[in-house]
């Protein structure tokens, strides 16, 4: 009886060592994750997703999250090479293509990237310039996104994007922009308004030549000002005169002045001699 229950009670220990067993092999891995073994520090492989058994013990297993990761890098103080101290802040976006090589290449994937990114930042913001930073930020995302790239290629990691999120300036650079600004707008001002000017003045011209070919247009023309003037609540109008309105009256004063030149009058103003008057002698 003694025996039979000494059996038992082995057969019981052994069969929760076993299920103890069965359950520290089994693994489990979700569908955006692969499990990198290693058996006796040796690498097997990636398996998952999914669940799996692997020898218990001897076995380790390093999970790997092959979801798109998206990491800031700090704010960094950058000298331009235009010599302007600015600090810009950058965002890295990578996903694992190879677990294996994220595991076993590189300590820590994602520190790693991010000392990269810090170090790519520096040196091509470094050589290019303040208004190339910029105006052309697209050019320097995708250089920034090769150069990262290159790097993190052999850590079984892809870089898909780089995007420089903010460039902080200098308070004495925001003025120095907002007063060049303001000149460039005036500027065009002054530009618009020559245009504006050289294109009136050619329309006047092509107005003044179609004037002077028809007299009468002319004389219209004066009437409507004086019919838009006349709407005006103005208490004085000061309407020129036409030359063509007065030129019979100056001709005939030229031709006045040329007769009394030939008749030798020279007008009231004319310094001819006085004949003398005689006096008579008084006669009582």
């Amino acid at each position: 009886m003694d025996t039979t229950l000494i059996t038992v009670l082995v057969i019981g220990v052994i069969g929760v060592i076993l299920l103890m067993l069965l359950f520290s092999a089994i693994r489990v891995v979700q569908q955006y994750e692969r499990g990198i073994i290693f058996v006796l520090g040796r690498l097997i492989g990636a398996k998952g997703p999914g669940i799996f058994l692997v020898p218990p013990f001897i076995t380790r297993m390093t999970k790997v999250d092959l979801r798109i990761v998206t990491l800031t890098v700090p704010p960094q103080e950058v000298i331009t090479r235009d010599n302007v101290t600015v600090k810009v802040t950058a965002v890295i976006y990578f996903y694992v293509v190879d677990p294996a090589a994220a595991v076993v290449n590189v300590v820590s994937f994602n520190q790693a990237t991010t000392q990269i990114g810090q170090t790519t930042l520096r040196n091509v913001l470094g050589q290019s310039e303040l208004d190339e930073l910029l105006a052309q930020r697209n050019k320097i995302n995708r250089e920034l996104q090769t150069i990262i790239d290159e790097h993190t290629e052999r850590w079984g990691v892809k870089v898909t994007a780089v995007e420089i999120k903010d460039v902080e300036l200098p308070g004495t650079m925001q003025r120095a922009m907002a007063k060049q600004a303001e000149a460039e707008r005036e500027k065009r001002a002054k530009i618009i308004h020559a245009e504006g000017e050289l294109q009136a003045s050619s329309q006047l011209a092509q107005a003044a030549a179609v004037i002077g070919s028809q007299p009468a247009t002319l004389q219209l023309r004066y009437l409507q000002t004086l019919t838009e003037i006349a709407v005006e609540k103005n208490s004085t109008i000061i309407f020129p005169l036409p030359l063509d309105l007065i030129e019979p009256f100056l001709q005939i004063a030229r031709n006045n002045v040329a007769a009394n030149a030939v008749n030798g009058y020279d007008g009231p103003t004319s310094t001819r001699p006085v004949p003398p008057v005689t006096q008579q002698p008084y006669q009582g």
